[in-house]
C-alpha cells in the first residue's frame, strides 16, 4: 500500500468534516475544518497493482479498498489530530465511478454516520474535482466557469453559486483521459497514460502529424476526442502494414496539441461568451502542465484569471470530497440511510 498524505496548520474549534473517496482505484480519507483547512488527506494508491494488467481492474480495485480503507481513516484521524467524537459530518463520494469500489466507501461512510450519529452527505465525485478550487482559494467569487477533464468526463460547468452547477457542454464519446491513457497504451508507455504522454510529448514536435480537432469551431461547448484517438491508431496501424517508423515523441506531442487546442479554444470561447472573469481547471488531467500552460496564457490575453489546485489535489483525494461535503452541508442537503452507490451519476442531478 503506497500512503501519500498533506497535512494542513494547526487547528482551533471548529465542524471538522470527514471525507471518503473511493471512486476508483486511490483510498482517500481527509478531515477539514470549516470546509477550508486541510487537517489531512491521506491517499493511498493501487497504481502499482494496475500497472501490470495496463488499467484498473475493478474487482482488484475494490478488494483493495477494502483492506486499506480502515488503516486511511485511522492514519487521517491521527494526522488531523481529531478523535470520532470531534466529528461533525461524512461526506463520502457516491458516484460516478466504479460500483465495487463505491460501495466500499459508501458502507463505511454510512455505517459511521449511524455509530455516531452523525449527518450523512453523498457528494458527486465532479462536483468534488471542481470543489478542489476552493480548498487553493476559499473565496471564489460567483459566477464561476470550470473545465473539468479527467478519465472518464470532460465538461465545461458554469457555477452560480455553492451547489448550483450548470453544464454548458460535455464530451459526446471519450474523455480527454481516457483518449490519452488509450494512446498512451498504444504507443506502449504502460499505465497511468496522462502523465507518460504528457513527458514524452516535450521530446517532440506538435506538427509532425496533422490530427484532427473535432467540434473546435462548432458554436456549442460539446467535446469530442474519439475520432482523435482512433486517427492516432489508425496512424500507428498503418505504419506498421508498411514497415514504417513511427517517431513516438512526435506522435504524441502531435496528439496532446489537438486534445490541448480544443480544450482552450472551447473553454476560451465560453468564458468571453458566459462573461466569466475567473475560469478553474479541475480533474486527474488538469495536473497536465501543457494544458495549464497554454489555457493560463490564452485567458490571460482577455484579462481573465485561471485557477488550478495543487497537482496533489487534482488527483482523486477525499480532501475536495469533504469541502464539496461541507457545502452541502451548510445547505442543509444530507442523505438519508438508504444512500446507495451511483455509478452513472449524472453531474447536477
Amino acid at each position: 500500500m503506497s500512503i501519500f498524505s498533506l497535512r494542513g496548520p494547526a487547528h482551533a474549534a471548529g465542524r471538522f468534516i470527514l471525507g471518503l473517496e473511493t471512486s476508483c482505484d486511490e483510498t482517500s480519507a481527509a478531515v477539514l475544518q470549516d470546509g477550508r483547512v486541510i487537517l489531512s488527506n491521506v491517499i493511498s494508491s493501487q497504481v502499482p497493482t494496475h500497472q501490470r494488467f495496463g488499467g484498473v481492474v475493478p474487482e482488484i480495485a475494490s478488494r483493495k479498498h477494502m483492506e486499506n480503507i480502515t488503516v486511511v481513516v485511522d492514519e487521517a484521524l491521527r494526522e488531523a489530530g481529531v478523535t470520532w467524537n470531534d466529528l461533525t459530518a461524512v461526506a463520502v463520494t457516491a458516484g460516478p465511478g466504479l460500483v465495487g469500489a463505491l460501495l466500499v466507501g459508501v458502507a463505511y461512510a454510512k455505517g459511521v454516520a449511524l455509530a455516531r450519529s452523525l449527518p450523512l452527505v453523498g457528494v458527486h465525485h465532479i462536483e468534488g474535482h471542481i470543489y478542489a478550487n476552493f480548498l487553493s482559494e476559499p473565496n471564489l467569487p460567483f459566477p464561476l466557469l470550470c473545465l473539468v477533464v479527467s478519465g472518464g468526463h470532460t465538461h465545461l460547468v458554469e457555477l452560480s453559486g455553492h451547489g448550483q452547477l450548470r453544464i454548458l457542454g460535455a464530451t459526446r464519446d471519450d474523455a480527454a483521459g481516457e483518449a490519452y491513457d488509450k494512446v498512451a497504451r498504444a504507443l506502449g508507455l504502460g499505465y497511468p497514460g496522462g502523465p507518460l504522454v504528457e513527458k514524452l510529448a516535450r521530446e517532440g514536435e506538435a506538427g509532425a502529424y496533422p490530427l484532427p480537432r473535432a467540434l473546435q469551431q462548432e458554436d456549442g461547448y460539446d467535446f469530442s476526442f474519439s475520432g482523435l484517438k482512433s486517427a492516432v491508431l489508425n496512424l500507428l496501424n498503418r505504419a506498421k502494414q508498411k514497415g514504417e517508423t513511427i517517431n513516438r515523441e512526435n506522435l504524441a506531442a502531435s496528439f496532446q496539441e489537438a486534445v490541448v487546442d480544443v480544450l482552450v479554444e472551447k473553454t476560451r470561447r465560453a468564458a468571453r461568451e458566459r462573461d466569466a472573469s475567473t475560469v478553474l481547471l479541475a480533474g486527474g488531467v488538469a495536473a497536465n502542465g501543457y494544458l495549464r500552460l497554454r489555457l493560463a496564457k490564452a485567458l490571460a490575453a482577455e484579462g481573465r484569471r485561471l485557477v488550478v489546485p495543487p497537482a496533489i489535489l487534482c488527483t482523486d483525494n477525499a480532501a475536495m470530497i469533504a469541502c464539496a461535503g461541507y457545502h452541502r452541508l451548510m445547505a442543509g442537503e444530507t442523505a438519508a440511510a438508504d444512500l446507495n452507490a451511483l455509478a452513472d451519476w449524472p453531474l447536477g442531478t
